[in-house]
């Protein structure tokens, strides 16, 4: 087995491109601010990032390969195995927040880990997923949203779908709300069982599918007209996104963990937000609705 980090790097790098060159076409505003930056302990990273856009209130696109001598302690509890290898941790990692509330925010994330040490096979493995965070839901959006992640899947196996929807469901749940974040997607880790090229090629997949999944989805609803109930609402249910990458997500931990670039890792944090006490929308409102219906886990393909 050969593992060559150039290609996957030239991947990202390659992704990272098509992504921002399309997003920003669609948003037709000033485009991404590059931000090349290196990380002291090893490695770096390019950022790009869109802020006040016509239609992208916020979105950021990060590339980074940061490699060092020691992971830090929460990383090598669940895995002592990792404990003294040197690693190598590669990615492309985005959020998107449109200033529109019928436009959902979006996420997504590929990455690619390698811990050797010499006498010893490489431990490694693949991540990844893109998932969808509504404020106002729309029954096909969530299908075609998740029968895009389905076609990524499709040619890796029959239950390969339903295996990483669930993962992504349980993943993207705030345990100290009991309500999901969004409607889901797909979510993988730790994924090398297929051996490397067809993880690579799963890796590929589920990144090339982000832009099919999501784009259509926005031009779509970019010019409904909202006021200000509607503004409202998005931004208290922004709330719940900042809650969830501050205490669950493991990207930004193993970040922060590992001495990366702050500006970077909390580039996904939205540019405006508040939170209520104990609020809660009024029975058979569109803000109901969510709760009702979209923050419900379900079979959307076939809904």
């Amino acid at each position: 087995m050969t593992i060559n980090i150039t290609d996957v790097k030239d991947y990202l790098l390659g992704l990272q491109d098509s992504i921002c060159n399309t997003l920003a076409a669609v948003d037709g505003g000033p485009g991404f601010h590059e931000d090349s930056w290196e990380r002291p302990g090893g490695g770096g990273g390019r950022s790009r990032v869109l802020e006040d856009g016509a239609i992208f209130e916020k979105g950021g696109v990060n590339f980074s390969h940061v490699f060092g001598s020691g992971l830090p302690a929460s990383a090598t509890a669940h895995r002592p195995e990792l404990a003294g290898r040197n690693y190598q941790a590669l990615g492309v990692s985005l959020v998107i927040h449109p200033r529109n509330p019928h436009v959902p925010t979006s996420h997504a994330n590929v990455r690619f880990f390698i811990a050797e040490k010499p006498g010893a096979d490489p431990i490694w493995w693949f991540g990844g997923g893109f998932d969808l965070t509504p404020y106002y839901g729309f029954e096909e959006d969530a299908r075609h949203w998740h029968k895009t992640a389905q076609a990524a899947c499709m040619p890796f196996g029959d239950d390969v779908h339903g295996k990483y929807k669930k993962w992504c469901d349980d993943y993207f749940y705030l345990k100290h709300r009991d309500e999901p974040r969004g409607v889901g997607g797909l979510f993988f880790d730790d994924l090398n069982e297929w051996g490397y090229e067809k993880c690579f090629a799963f890796m590929r997949s589920v990144g090339d599918h982000y832009l099919p999944a999501y784009a259509p989805i926005v031009e779509k609803r970019k010019d409904i007209p909202y006021g200000e109930r509607e503004r409202d609402f998005q931004l208290y249910r922004r709330g719940r996104y900042v809650e969830f990458n501050l205490v669950f997500d493991r990207g930004t931990l193993f970040g922060l963990q590992t001495g990366g670039r702050t500006e970077s890792i909390l580039m996904s944090l939205p540019p405006l937000v508040k939170w209520r006490y104990d609020w809660h929308p009024k029975p058979n409102t569109p803000e109901a609705k969510l709760y009702d219906v979209f923050l419900k886990p379900q079979d959307w393909v076939n809904r």
